[in-house]
């Protein structure tokens, strides 16, 4: 199997929403990348122009990172011809590798608009800025810039940055430092595509942690009335749990629990609410183990939102 290190570049309508194609918010103008064998060695390297269909001057903050401008950009192919030469040059067996989930996204949403045969569910890649993240910081919310990357690794710079060929190259790079043992394991989900129906529902065993994929529901309290949603079951031997702390919201798409194995210790649970395009939502359960010191910061953050909502009561009982 090879790996496609990837990396796009779009452009995006320059007067604002006003002119933006609501199919197509996001144009796809230059397509780069990398492909790597199975010892993160580059073996091939791919890069194209995109003639732009939609947004054909740029947007002003878009013009100030690229190293190229429209005209340029006139000298491109179309997009699916484009695609269609870059999918061939992908071969049969690899798996896309990117920096950030975004690419993935971007590139879906211009096949749909071309009409074009897309990746089906599962869609499996390696968010290489996340892997970074946990193997450099140990926390995957300190997302940093490839630059930043590159620089920490002290990576030869000999390319500029925000063309899509060089920054799937420094990428590439990125991913060969790297070169964790446990690689194999840190893959992500695409989530352009979903499960519709329970037939299509699928989980992911991690070696820390699972992730459960479920079908479409017209809103959350549907999918929290569900069992298999709800229910909490330990990541190892798959008991289902008593919850020391019950299921709560923490924002506007995600709730948190935590339970208690005696065999395997604290579990917590974590859902993910995700619209989809037609106005439903899925969700994506995560199960992981956690230790003492992380309970109590779940806990700590129930109690505090709690407080907040009890002060916005009474304040709210003042008013009236």
């Amino acid at each position: 199997m090879n790996y496609i290190v990837m990396d796009l570049e779009w452009n995006q309508s320059s007067s604002g929403q006003s002119d933006e194609n609501p199919r197509l918010p996001f144009e796809i103008i230059e397509i780069g990348a990398a492909k790597l064998d199975d010892q993160f060695n580059i073996i091939d390297e791919y890069g194209s122009i995109v003639k732009p269909r939609i947004y054909r001057r740029l947007q002003s903050h878009i013009r100030e990172l690229l190293n190229y401008d429209e005209a340029v950009l006139r000298t491109g192919r179309p997009f699916d011809v484009v695609f269609r030469e870059f999918k061939k040059w992908c071969g049969e067996d690899y798996i896309f590798c990117t920096w950030g989930p975004l690419d993935l996204t971007c590139l879906q949403q211009n096949m749909d608009f071309y009409y074009l045969k897309n990746f089906t569910f599962p869609l499996k890649f390696y968010n290489l800025q996340e892997i970074y993240a946990i193997n450099q910081y140990n926390d995957k919310s300190q997302m940093p810039s490839l630059e930043k990357a590159v620089k920490e690794l002290d990576i030869a710079i000999d390319k500029p940055f925000h063309c899509a060929k060089n920054d799937a190259y420094y990428t590439a790079k990125i991913m060969k430092k790297m070169n964790n043992k446990k690689f194999s394991d840190m893959y992500s989900i695409d989530c352009y595509h979903y499960p519709t129906c329970e037939e299509e529902e699928i989980t992911f065993h991690h070696y820390n942690y699972s992730e459960y994929f479920t079908r479409t529901f017209h809103d959350k309290h549907e999918a929290m009335n569900d069992k298999d949603i709800a229910t909490l079951r330990c990541l190892k031997c798959n008991r289902k749990l008593q919850k020391k702390i019950r299921w709560y919201v923490t924002n506007s798409t995600t709730q948190v629990c935590v339970g208690k194995c005696w065999n395997h210790g604290l579990i917590c649970g974590k859902i993910r609410f995700k619209n989809t395009r037609d106005d439903n939502i899925f969700a994506i359960k995560t199960v992981e183990k956690i230790n003492k010191k992380e309970y109590e910061k779940i806990r700590n953050r129930q109690l505090e939102l709690r407080k907040k909502r009890q002060a916005k009561r009474i304040q709210k009982r003042g008013i009236t």
